[in-house]
C-alpha cells in the first residue's frame, strides 16, 4: 500500500486509459477510454467514459468533467460519484459521432448535468467546486 506522499503527481494519459470507473457504492460504470485536453489553459477538460458495451460493442461514450472523478490509487480505479442510473441518462455520443466539445452550450450543459462549476471559471491552482 502506498502513501499519499507515495502517490505520483503526475501520470501519463495512457496509463489512465483503460481504468474503471465505479460509483460510490461500488457499481461498474466503464472505464476511461479517452482524456480530452483544453489546449488553451492546459487542463484535462473532460475524461470520455465508455458504459454499456459488451467486449466493446455497443454502449456510449460520455464526457465527464474530469474534476468529478476521483482515483482511488489503493484499488485502481477512479470514482464517479453518480448512480448508474444517472450515468445511463447522460447526454452521451457513440464513438463515430462525437459532440463538439468546443461548443460553449454543450460544454456548460455537461458541467450542469454533473452538478460542477466548468473548469475555465476557476484558477488552474483550484480545482472546480461540485455546485449544490
Amino acid at each position: 500500500m502506498t502513501t499519499a506522499l507515495e502517490r505520483p503527481k503526475v501520470l501519463s494519459a495512457s496509463a489512465l486509459a483503460g481504468n474503471r470507473v465505479e460509483n460510490q457504492s461500488g457499481d461498474s460504470l466503464g472505464k476511461i477510454e479517452d482524456l480530452m485536453i483544453d489546449l488553451n489553459v492546459g487542463r484535462v477538460a473532460y475524461a470520455v467514459l465508455s458504459f454499456g458495451s459488451f467486449l466493446g460493442v455497443g454502449g456510449k461514450l460520455f464526457a465527464v468533467p474530469w474534476y468529478a472523478l476521483r482515483l482511488d490509487f489503493d484499488r485502481n480505479v477512479f470514482i464517479l460519484d453518480v448512480d448508474k442510473e444517472i450515468l445511463t441518462n447522460a447526454p452521451g455520443f457513440d464513438k463515430e459521432n462525437w459532440p463538439d466539445m468546443t461548443n460553449a452550450s454543450w460544454a456548460l450543459g455537461i458541467h450542469k448535468y454533473y452538478g460542477y462549476r466548468p473548469y475555465w471559471e476557476e484558477s488552474s491552482a483550484t480545482a472546480p467546486r461540485k455546485v449544490l
